[in-house]
């Protein structure tokens, strides 16, 4: 079965395809198939994880996945949240995609940093929500969602991942997102805990 991954985030698909590889699906980017990324609206990670996949889905004709997550910082009242890949002005940048997203990326640490100077309570977790269509019109979305605990350190560590994974420290694992090997955050992250919840859905449900 095809499916339409609603992002451009090429670091977001590979981990997807990993996540998910030994189903019967093949994961195609929306970039690939010359789709626009679709507006982000809403307040909550479900309803814009739900107008990706939607969107995606009308566009391509064909079924479609979407991913919306972020950071959570009850400090912060819930921000970055929802805005977590734009919660800074990042400067003007040239060059293609990717060397974007990492100076937004950089952009957004920074701000982040910044907002939680002197604050004692650093606790945060990121969360994933997956939407899984058949195709735009389908009235049962499957919905899997996961939360990482951890907490924001005062400054960068490691240099995998990508976003916030520099930043938050996971006790359990001693180490930061960005400190992980990639098969660990993908045993571990929450995106691996909602794509686990998710094979279970697709599997039960469309009978992959």
């Amino acid at each position: 079965m095809r499916i339409v991954l609603a992002s451009n985030n090429a670091n977001k698909l590979v981990e997807l395809r990993s996540l998910l590889g030994g189903l019967a699906l093949e994961l195609v980017a929306q970039a690939e198939l010359g789709i626009a990324e679709a507006d982000e609206p809403h307040l909550t990670f479900v309803e814009n994880a739900l107008a990706k996949a939607r969107h995606a889905a009308a566009a391509a004709g064909a079924a479609a996945l979407a991913d919306d997550s972020g950071l959570v910082v009850p400090a912060l009242g819930g921000a970055p949240g929802v805005a977590s890949a734009l919660y800074a002005a990042a400067p003007p940048a040239a060059g293609e995609r990717e060397a974007r997203r990492r100076a937004q990326d950089a952009a957004n640490n920074a701000l982040l940093l910044e907002r939680l100077r002197g604050c004692a309570e650093r606790g945060a977790y990121f969360v994933s929500t997956l939407v899984a269509l058949r195709h735009a019109a389908d009235p049962e979305p499957l919905v899997a969602t996961a939360r990482w605990p951890g907490e924001i350190l005062a400054a960068a560590r490691g240099s995998g991942g990508f976003g916030y994974d520099p930043l938050l420290f996971i006790p359990a694992l001693g180490a930061t997102v960005a400190e992980l090997a990639p098969e660990a955050k993908n045993r571990h992250s929450h995106r691996a805990q909602a794509a686990a919840r998710l094979r279970a859905l697709l599997a039960e449900v469309w009978r992959l």
